[in-house]
This record gives C-alpha cells, structure tokens and sequence, in this order.
C-alpha cells in the first residue's frame, strides 16, 4: 500500500494543473496524481478543438467568464514561459441570417460586458478580412488564440514532478473506504491511501464521486463533437477561427472552422449524444453507461426541453450532407468529398433532476474530498485558474495535514 498526504484523481488538464498549483501552495506535502489510462490528456483535454477562448459567451461575473478572462492570460503566460506554440488569431462569430443578425448585436454586447475589445464587422469589412467565408455581418475577437492543450497538460505535469509530485498511470480503483479521517482506493492489484482526495475526473466525476457517498442533484450526460478535417490544400483557407452565432439557450457553440496550431483546418464538432461515456466511434455502445443515461429522469426532462435541438444534431451526425450544409452558410466553397474523417471526443455535461443543462462549475465537497462536478468549455482554456480556485476551497481541510 502506498500512503500519501493527498490524491489528485485525473492526469487531463484540470487535473494537470490542479496537482501542480497543490504542489506549489503545499510543497511539504506528499502529493500523488493517479490517472487509469497509461498517459496524460488521452480524453477531453487531448480531444478539443485546442482553442484558447476569451470569454465570449459567459454571463458578466460568472465563474466561467472570470474563469476563462484570467485563463487565456494565464494559457499565454504559461505557453511563453514553458516554450509551447501557440497563436492569438483572433476568431470571426459570423451572422447569416436576420436571425443570426439580432443574436450577434446581443454576442457583441456580451464581448464589452466581459472586458473584450470586439470588432463589429460589416458585410464589406467582413470580405476583406475573410474572403473565403460569407455572411452578413460579424463580431471579431481579436484576443482568441490557439494551442495543442496535450502539450500544456505535459507541461503541467514536468513541473509538478520537477516539484516533488508523483504521477502513476494505470490505476483504475473499484472501492473507496473513507474511516478515521483517511481514504483509502483500491484497485484490483492495490491500494493508496491519503488524507484527502481532489476529484478531477472529468465525464465520470460524477460515478467518483457517487463512489465517496456524496449526494448527486445532477448526472454526467456524455455528448459526443464529432469532427472532420479539410485537405491540405484548405491550409490557408482561413487566418482566423470561424465560428456561427450560436442558439443562447445551448451550451454548444455550433460547426465551426478551426486553424489548428499544427497548420490543418478542422470542421466541428457537433453535438450528439454518445452511446459510451468513453466510446469516440461512431457506433461505440456501453450498456451500463446508456442504461444510467435513459434511466436518469433528468435526461428526458432535457430530452423535452431540447427536442428541435436534439433532433437537428442527430439528423447532422446520421447524414454528412446536413453537417455540410451547417458549414456552407459560411463556407460555401467546402465540398463534402473534402470532409475527412478526424477523431471525435466527448463532452461531460452536467444536467440537473428537472433537465437543466448546469452551465457554470459545479464543485462538491466533504471533509476529505472535493468534487469538481462540472468543468465545462472553457475549462481547458481556464484549467490555470479553476486550479486555484480548487486548491481556494481545500486550503482548511490541508493545513492540518
């Protein structure tokens, strides 16, 4: 049994950047990250889109907008200082229809309420800027970059081990025992022990922490972005990220076209439901997780709520024509031959019990864990900051270790 004053459980990169800030506020404590899988960032950090978000969306004063402001700062200053390509390209939110039009005055009302500096673009200015794509109007933001988030989660990780922290990979615990102030997870082969646990488990944060008796209002609903990529001729289609004006009462921001910082243009994702928390396939299925997901009443509730929505993401995942379409508003010169395959990655979206998509960062605690329940997008571009808020929260339950 290996013994140790605190576990990080999760090597993306919240749980990244977690162990680190931890190791950096506690440096006399024996801190232990453990990850099941036999790398770092294997899922929603190494499956993104890798954009570095500037806080566009959020509600003044939400913990995602102060999340995501501070982040991209920190992103930068941490990309700077560990060597790691990145580039501010700026994104276009781009309105082509009345509709569109209405939201995107809302969007750019948004971008000033949040510290931004955006730009409001006319028809003409929008051509000049972007030739390749149309619309009649946009929003751009000059402050939106790009980077390879696996890159940063290594990172991270360096300097925490540099710091005195131990990674293990390839623990997968089945049994939690909490008694006398100390928890103890076991695997098939192992068990370790600590004094407190900080959960950053991501798409089974919640099964986690179901597993330390905590009480759930909330289930993990897995939402699978599936992607393409455009051939390498379409490498210079764009300078900026191109992006729709997204529908409000969503928290998908719709097909995109991403400049990724290895040079490609990726085309996505959408927004479906996954057969398997963990299944990036098309046709992936796990009983157990789609047996939790419809026998969750929350999960019809949405289901209710949302049904246009679902729908039109279903229609776009089961016939290519249709997501091509979504990309033609803007983009008319893509043809589907040119939609390639790419990996797709899943989503963790929190619902509540009435079938509310929970928007914000959801974190659970007890007197020797602490939860975090929901990290949605941005969470990778405010992985630096949700660590500090996490190490915020435990700091009383860790000074007496």
């Amino acid at each position: 049994m290996q013994n140790v004053d605190l576990i990080v459980l999760g090597a993306g990169i919240v749980g990244a950047a977690t162990a680190r800030e931890l190791k950096k506020q506690f440096p006399s404590l024996n801190i232990c990250l453990l990850e099941k899988e036999p790398a770092a960032a294997l899922h929603q950090t190494g499956r993104n889109s890798g954009v570095i978000h500037a806080g566009v969306y959020y509600p003044p004063g939400s913990l995602k907008a102060k999340f995501c402001q501070q982040g991209l700062v920190d992103t930068i200053n941490f990309c700077q200082c560990n060597s790691i390509n990145y580039e501010q390209c700026g994104k276009l939110i781009v309105a082509t229809s009345e509709l569109e039009q209405q939201r995107l005055q809302d969007l750019h009302e948004r971008c000033l309420q949040n510290d931004l500096s955006p730009q409001l673009l006319s028809q003409k200015q929008l051509q000049e800027m972007s030739p390749n794509i149309v619309g009649k109007e946009a929003v751009f933001i000059k402050q939106t970059g790009i980077v390879d988030y696996q890159q940063v989660t290594h990172a991270l990780l360096d300097e925490f081990v540099a710091l005195g922290g131990k990674v293990r990979y390839g623990f997968c615990f089945n049994e939690v025992e909490q008694s006398n102030g100390k928890v103890c997870l076991f695997s098939d082969v192992d068990k370790v022990s600590a004094k407190y646990v900080v959960n950053c488990t991501g798409v089974m944060s919640d099964r986690v922490a179901k597993s330390f008796d905590m009480t759930l209002d909330f289930r993990i609903i897995p939402f699978k972005g599936e992607y393409f990529v455009l051939p390498s001729k379409y490498n210079n289609l764009i300078d900026q990220l191109i992006y729709p004006v997204p529908d409000p009462s969503l928290p998908f921001l719709g097909v995109h076209l991403t400049k990724m910082i290895d040079g490609r243009v990726s085309v996505g994702p959408n927004a479906v439901l996954a057969g398997a928390r963990e299944g990036y396939g098309k046709y992936d299925v796990n009983i157990f997780d789609l047996f939790e997901t419809f026998g969750f009443a929350g999960f019809w509730q949405m289901i209710k709520q949302h049904k246009r929505s679902v729908w039109d993401e279903l229609t776009q995942s089961l016939f290519k024509t249709k997501y091509l379409t979504s990309v033609q508003k803007y983009c008319p010169q893509i043809q589907l031959s040119e939609l390639l395959p790419y990996r797709s990655g899943i989503r963790a979206q929190a619902v509540d019990n009435n079938g509310t998509l929970i928007h914000d960062f959801k974190f659970l605690a007890s007197d020797t864990s602490l939860h975090v329940c929901n990290a949605p997008s941005p969470a990778a571009t405010s992985a630096l900051p949700i660590a500090r808020e996490i190490v915020n929260n435990v700091k009383l339950n860790l000074t007496s270790l």
